[in-house]
């Protein structure tokens, strides 16, 4: 299971809590564009993209804005909503045709009465996931859009099929600024 590669990477699990997490874990494929997580709803679920991609998005003054995006060995949740279990304005939204192992979380945080080590790991996890929204947060105030499009495309080869009305959200940028970084980068 690549669940378990991506757990080992971060902190190794006992066997024991192997099995306690994969009893919890269910498997499900989104097709291309289908809502994973709608706005407005609470999220209860961790989800791990075992294959494809998906993106967390809002809608701001009538536009569609990608705040993050999620491919293939990530962790993709709403953790305001998740730790607070107040309904999220943010969605979570397959961008291709995307696979995902779903960790329910009521599941999983009763799992860290017992388990020790999970708790752990997931600390961890949520830790690194904040790390990185601290450092997207810092890339708009020290990085050019063109230093930040850069970066995505080094992230995987999969941002080329990426539609490019996300991408410029994401980078905060309009489509036609996008257009001209990707022509200098060519």
């Amino acid at each position: 299971m690549d669940l378990h590669d991506f757990f080992d990477a971060i902190y190794p699990l006992t066997s024991n809590s192997r099995q306690a997490i994969e009893r919890i874990v269910t498997e499900k494929t989104y097709k291309k564009q289908e809502v994973i997580q709608p706005i407005g709803s609470r999220c209860k679920t961790v989800y791990f993209i075992k294959n494809g991609c998906a993106r967390i998005f809002y809608f701001k003054d009538g536009h569609d804005i990608t705040e993050h995006f999620a491919f293939k060995k990530d962790i993709i949740v709403r953790a305001e909503s998740l730790f607070t279990g107040k309904p999220t304005s943010k969605g979570i939204q397959a961008i291709n045709d995307t696979n995902v192992l779903k960790i329910d979380a009521l599941s999983l945080f009763r799992l860290y009465d017992v388990h020790h080590d999970i708790e752990r790991l997931f600390r961890l996890i949520f830790e690194k996931e904040y790390v990185n929204t601290v450092k997207r947060i810092e890339s708009f105030q020290f990085k050019s859009a063109k230093e930040r499009y850069l970066d995505l495309l080094n992230t995987t080869e999969i941002v080329q099929k990426i539609p490019l009305k996300y991408i410029a959200s994401y980078l905060g940028i309009t489509q036609v600024s996008l257009s001209r970084i990707r022509a200098e980068v060519r």
